[in-house]
């Protein structure tokens, strides 16, 4: 899958190197590329909400971003935005093959299973079969993210 092999201890270089093509050699794999295309995604639809609530406030309604910010939208559209960098910042890391964007990417999805469990407990409870398969939807792609993101061949490539 991937020719480069994770170095021991610190690297030589900074973390962070603007210069360093995508991979060594050439290929990047499709995981990857598809986990970075879902984060911009997400952050581009994150960005346009929160710029369209700051261009015309009321046009869109604020619990547009609820399935992405998990209660963080209540702060308002520079949440939107704020979320949206980071996000953007996670794809680009991730097409880059930065091993920084790797972990963040794992942190991020498993925040989102963190903040899913409520919101799947009470579908269940409740027995609200929409909202059970979309809450239950979102753990299954989030641990799937992680999963494959600590895949030792994965791992091996950042």
């Amino acid at each position: 899958m991937c020719a480069r092999r994770r170095k021991k201890g610190w690297p030589a270089i900074p973390l962070l190197n603007l210069s360093q093509p995508p991979d060594q050699d050439g290929t990047r794999p499709s995981g990857v590329t598809a986990i970075a295309v879902m984060y911009g995604l997400a952050s581009a639809y994150l960005a346009a909400l929160g710029l369209l609530m700051l261009a015309a406030p009321g046009t869109v309604s604020i619990t547009a971003g609820a399935p992405l910010l998990f209660g963080l939208e209540l702060a308002g559209p520079y949440m939107f935005l704020l979320v949206a960098g980071m996000g953007a910042l996670l794809a680009w890391g991730l097409w880059r093959m930065n091993r920084w964007a790797r972990w963040g990417a794992i942190a991020a999805a498993l925040a989102g299973v963190v903040m899913l469990v409520p919101s799947v407990s009470a579908a269940a409870i409740s027995i609200q079969p929409l909202s059970l398969l979309r809450g239950g939807l979102g753990v299954i792609v989030r641990v799937a993210v992680v999963w494959y993101l600590v895949q030792e061949p994965v791992a091996e490539c950042f």
